[in-house]
């Protein structure tokens, strides 16, 4: 169902590219100055689909804005430094991208960035909320099992909460699952499309490798090498830079593709689909990612889970308690906050 509709990375990349879907959105970032934020606002910035953009951050914005307005593109880049002028950076945003936060360190959780981390995605989606509460509000910031539910819950207090505009940005799990099996079986990844379920840290991460398109298969044992590679990829990279932070330019490419995608529908494209991590019943957990079909309001509907084999049913059991146990934590973390 997912590889019947899914846009591969490539496809909506290149469209972003292409001079003949332009749209005018406005679309601020969050965080621009820092190890994602540079190399996103640099795609936003080539895409025709972006018209404005805003760059936040709480150092070194107006350089990174001054850099890129002399692309020659038509997006106007603009900066803004501290918060202050943050209500500025946000008015009239039709989607902002959030990946504001200090970086994993080895030996670091996502789940050991949650104190830091929470605060700033609390003190800047309540500024969302207050400034731009129709905007799509798309959520990089780890550990993005427990932002979510921060988020959520900030707009629920302001009363302006709609589930089908918040999105945790679980699309690095779909390109690196993509790439890797497509390294195994001697593939183009770009033609590679796996849904990747369930939340955003460790065995939370659910590769739906028995509904890839093409249709792959592996002995178990590989099988569960993969998967294992897949769910802790982030922590390879975070290894392979020895200190210098984590996974930056790769989250800034499936971030891209995520906005590219979510700017498509709201362009009224049909059968536009990403899986993310949102408010959710497809099951017992209150937030899940799946494939979602993305419409001009943003999520249209909820493609589910679709047919799982008895291993991947297994690991669904098995993520539950992480999950449920990370979402109560994101959530008491906005009732006790002053």
């Amino acid at each position: 169902m997912f590889s019947r509709v899914v846009r591969h990375a490539t496809a909506a990349l290149g469209r972003a590219f292409s001079v003949s879907s332009q749209s005018n959105a406005k679309v601020a970032v969050l965080g621009a100055s820092g190890g994602i934020g540079q190399p996103l606002s640099l795609l936003l910035k080539n895409s025709p689909l972006v018209s404005d953009l805003s760059l936040y951050d709480i150092a070194h914005t107006p350089g990174v804005a001054a850099d890129l307005s002399h692309i020659e593109t038509r997006a106007k880049v603009t900066g803004y430094l501290g918060a202050e002028q943050l209500p500025d950076a946000l008015k009239g945003s039709e989607l902002v991208v959030i990946p504001a936060g200090v970086p994993r360190k080895p030996g670091m959780t996502r789940d050991d960035l949650f104190n830091t981390n929470a605060t700033i995605v609390a003190v800047l989606t309540e500024a969302c909320a207050q400034t731009c509460p129709e905007a799509m509000i798309c959520i990089i910031s780890n550990p993005v099992n427990s932002t979510i539910p921060i988020t959520s819950e900030v707009f629920k207090k302001l009363g302006v909460y709609n589930p089908n505009k918040i999105f945790g940005v679980t699309t690095l799990d779909v390109v690196r699952a993509n790439t890797f099996i497509g390294e195994l079986k001697g593939l183009d990844p770009a033609r590679v499309s796996v849904p990747v379920v369930g939340g955003h840290a460790g065995k939370t991460i659910i590769p739906l490798i028995s509904q890839c398109n093409p249709k792959v298969e592996f002995p178990q044992d590989q099988l569960e090498a993969l998967t294992g590679r897949i769910q802790e990829a982030g922590t390879e990279v975070v290894k392979a830079k020895a200190g210098a932070g984590s996974a930056t330019l790769s989250m800034a490419y499936a971030g891209a593709r995520f906005v590219f995608s979510l700017l498509d529908a709201m362009n009224g494209k049909e059968g536009v689909v990403e899986c993310a991590f949102v408010r959710s019943e497809e099951t017992e957990s209150p937030y899940f990612s799946t494939p979602l079909l993305l419409g001009k309001n943003g999520i249209e509907k909820n493609l589910g889970l679709g047919k799982l084999s008895a291993f991947e049913e297994k690991l669904v059991a098995e993520a539950m308690g992480e999950l449920k146990g990370s979402i109560k934590k994101g959530e008491d973390f906005v009732k006790n906050r002053k």
